[in-house]
């Protein structure tokens, strides 16, 4: 994902740009939103999934 894009998002949610970048990741990996909140929270810094799931 374009940086600018990743900034744009994690501003609008008040999240971090890492956590953005480690969530697009795991998901174009093909980890589904619920498979991230309950077993990657280290990979996202805890955020629950209705913030996950807005960026997507």
């Amino acid at each position: 994902m374009e940086l600018k894009y990743s900034q744009k998002i994690a501003a609008e949610l008040n999240v971090s740009l890492k956590q953005v970048s480690s969530i697009y990741d795991l998901h174009t990996e093909g980890s589904t939103i619920p498979f991230i909140a309950r077993y990657r929270k280290e990979a996202t810094g805890n955020l629950d999934e209705k913030k996950e799931r807005k960026p997507f």
